[in-house]
């Protein structure tokens, strides 16, 4: 293999367009040979503005299929994952996914099972672990400086969500897609530990016209941990005053937290009153965190270890997701101490 890792990428979508940006102009070491999108011309309207010479195609199977693509970063819808984890896995090709990796426990397994089986690299897009607040604040905790954690936070509120975006949520996304991020950060912030036991309620609150078919956009899960330690998790669609992500971590010596509501540390005081900057997208609030775990990947690949967020992470996040769907639809906690590990 070369020292400059040949990435493939799937999806040239909102997020697939920044991460193939990034594959080919914000990370050393890596290449983008090949873009692939089943939207008319959008795989060659991103290689034209940042990798001239990368193939375009159409299908994906024919992107994996290509023998110059070392590693495949996959940015497709979510129902879509776990075949094409797999798919990759068999060409013997390495693989960054988006979160979620799968739907079920029993996709997720797959996909696990097939990099296994096949040696190569799987790493899925929890980017929150690479954002400097949030690593700093984990290295806190790992190293002791907070005593034994008993009360975690983590919390996601998009910017807004337009009527027209509403009505095309695909039920449980607010599981799936949105909080999976907080629930991945709160074992990564209780480490060594499990969830056992989930509550949750979720409403739509925003645009309540379309709960009966499925979408929700206002949440609040609270998690027990076998260590004794509780936890809230919260989401919601529509924070009118920008990207809001956030953790903490209150323990038995202390409390650290991460997360910053302003862009920067800057105040403008005038009659109005005191104004600050906020993030208004997700490529603003984590744009050197997205970078940084793509670089992770590609020095990965060439050093032959192993991700620091593989496939069992993402289990793991979408058991608390599943969990707290059958919380909703029963109205009961969920015990998690019969789910396989």
């Amino acid at each position: 293999m070369s020292a400059s890792v040949a990435v493939g990428l799937i999806g040239a979508g909102w997020i697939g367009r920044f991460h193939g940006e990034s594959v080919a102009l914000r990370i050393s070491g890596t290449r983008l040979v090949a873009v692939a999108d089943p939207a008319p011309g959008a795989a060659a309207s991103l290689i034209e503005r940042v990798s001239p010479d990368a193939r375009a195609y159409t299908d994906a199977l024919e992107l994996i299929a290509d023998p110059t693509v070392e590693a495949v970063l996959i940015s497709t819808p979510a129902s879509t994952h776990t075949d094409l984890v797999v798919a990759a896995a068999e060409a013997g090709k390495h693989v960054f996914c988006e979160k979620p990796m799968a739907l079920t426990l029993e996709d997720a397994d797959r996909a696990i099972g097939a990099c296994a089986a096949n040696n190569v690299a799987l790493q899925v897009g929890f980017n929150r672990r690479f954002a400097a607040d949030f690593t700093a604040a984990h290295d806190v905790i790992t190293a002791g400086g907070i005593g034994t954690p008993q009360l975690l936070r983590s919390l996601t509120r998009d910017p807004g969500i337009t009527a027209d975006v509403a009505s095309r949520v695909k039920p449980w996304t607010i599981f799936n897609e949105t909080l999976i991020h907080d629930f991945d950060a709160l074992l990564w912030l209780n480490p060594g530990v499990r969830v056992v036991e989930v509550f949750a309620q979720a409403d739509a609150l925003i645009h309540p016209q379309y709960k009966e078919q499925g979408y929700l956009d206002t949440s609040m899960v609270q998690l027990r941990f076998d260590n004794g330690a509780l936890a809230s998790a919260e989401a919601n669609f529509q924070a009118t005053y920008g990207y809001d992500v956030r953790g903490e971590v209150f323990g038995s010596g202390g409390m650290v937290s991460a997360g910053e509501v302003t862009r920067t540390a800057m105040r403008h005081y005038s009659s109005p009153g005191v104004l600050a900057d906020t993030p208004r997208v997700n490529i603003e609030l984590f744009h050197d965190a997205y970078v940084a775990q793509l670089a992770h990947f590609a020095d990965c690949i060439r050093s032959g270890r192993a991700p620091s967020v593989h496939g069992l992470d993402a289990r793991n996040a979408l058991e608390i997701a599943l969990a707290a769907k059958e919380s909703v639809e029963t109205g009961l906690p969920v015990s998690l101490l019969s789910v396989p590990q």
